[in-house]
């Protein structure tokens, strides 16, 4: 195969090069071919994710069970990162944020991308070395950046009211993530409480959208492929009911006297999510184990949906937001950044073994972490177990998408890639 550069150089249009080679003719000595016609390097798009999935899969392995060793004041850290609304924040705003960055920013020109990234960057050192305002501006900055580089495109491309959901639930992840940075200067630890929990909830939303439209399609291509059909697929009236109670769970966090209003929302969003699941009837997808770790994921959600639902606030109550936090959002990250390397390289994502060692060692972590508020006199021999799980998963998961991402990265851009 040619990947001399002038291989990969767009062509101009014809009448630009019938114009060049009139001029050149009238340049040129009677009786000299016409000089060639100058070549235009075309511009090469920039995937986002090539940099922002690595550095979430590190940053998790890393950063987290960081944290938790300094709760358990095992290992000395930031003060900031030694509290659980620190832990919160770099889950939820840290690790999670940088992989939608990821997953939903277009191509772009490089140098962009690695502007957008290094802002992240900087968020990550100014909330562990920085107090005040300096320790979060960088944050929201990057927030709202990323919703105006998402939402707006988002928005124009849906073209039913349905679609409306993902960039609006965009949206409110990142003014949540807003909403959070501000309070940790002002607020109050009733208040932390409530955002955090809010910003969980927006995150389960999104992770139950994009969940269903990444596992519907998936598993009805592998039934076409056996020969068989699958009925229900995307569910449009059980994502729409999803959306619905979500948004109506979202919205009585803020009113601590309807916290029944709050589980029942919890409730019927978690029977949704596995009847849902069920529907798919993943089992039934003849070898692909990478099915089946995405509905893992997926059932974590359902779970622990049903475990806010059946949990008053208070410790109890956290338990319940980590089976999502931990197992679903752990779970479905991993296989989805595995996952689109893995499609951008043409691999079938069924033939890895790594993502299944991570969704188990995920679900180890978000086990443990439960089994920690079920039997405080254990609790922090639970709480590293489950940290080095969680590690454990992140790095595995870090094994294939790191040299992957850098495959991406250095491979010759196809023609559609490049304008």
């Amino acid at each position: 195969m040619d990947l001399t550069p002038q291989s990969r150089v767009a062509k101009a249009p014809p009448r630009v090069h019938a114009v060049a080679r009139a001029s050149a003719s009238r340049r040129s000595p009677p009786g000299d071919p016409p000089a060639s016609v100058p070549a235009v390097a075309p511009r090469v798009r920039f995937a986002p994710h090539v940099v922002f999935f690595p550095a979430a899969a590190l940053f998790g392995a890393l950063l987290l069970p960081w944290s938790v060793a300094a709760m358990l004041r095992i290992a000395a850290a930031p003060a900031s990162l030694a509290t659980p609304f620190g832990h919160a924040h770099e889950m939820l705003l840290g690790y999670a944020l940088a992989v939608v960055a990821g997953y939903q920013l277009p191509p772009m020109a490089r140098s962009r991308a690695l502007g957008l990234f290094a802002l992240w960057v900087a968020a990550r050192v100014a909330f562990l070395a920085l107090e005040g305002v300096l320790a979060v501006v960088f944050d929201i900055a990057f927030a709202v950046v990323l919703a105006l580089h998402v939402a707006p495109r988002l928005f124009r491309s849906a073209k039913k009211l349905r679609n409306q959901g993902l960039p609006l639930v965009l949206t409110a992840l990142c003014l949540g993530a807003v909403g959070f940075d501000a309070a940790l200067l002002v607020a109050g630890v009733t208040t932390l409480q409530a955002l955090a929990t809010a910003v969980v909830l927006v995150l389960t939303t999104l992770m139950l959208f994009m969940g269903g439209r990444i596992i519907a399609p998936a598993a009805a291509g592998q039934r076409y492929r056996q020969g068989e059909t699958l009925a229900a697929r995307v569910q449009p009236r059980l994502e729409g009911a999803l959306l619905v109670v979500m948004a109506i769970a979202v919205a009585l966090v803020a009113l601590p006297s309807w916290d029944a209003g709050l589980r029942v929302a919890c409730a019927a969003a978690g029977a949704l999510a596995l009847a849902r699941l069920v529907r798919w009837r993943l089992p039934a997808c003849r070898g692909r184990p990478d099915l089946l770790c995405l509905g893992a994921g997926y059932a974590w959600l359902g779970v622990g949906l049903l475990a806010v639902a059946s949990t008053a606030p208070g410790s109890a109550r956290t338990a319940a937001l980590h089976l999502i936090t931990i197992g679903a959002l752990g779970t479905l990250t991993l296989n989805v950044m595995a996952s689109t390397l893995l499609l951008r390289l043409r691999r079938p994502a069924a033939a890895e073994r790594i993502p299944i060692a991570a969704t188990v060692l995920i679900g180890a972590a978000a086990l443990l972490r439960v089994a920690a508020a079920v039997d405080p006199s254990q609790a922090t021999l639970l709480l590293i177990a489950a940290a080095t799980c969680w590690s454990a998963g992140c790095l595995a998961a870090l094994w294939l998408i790191a040299p992957c991402a850098r495959a991406v990265a250095n491979r010759v851009p196809r023609p559609h890639e490049a304008e």
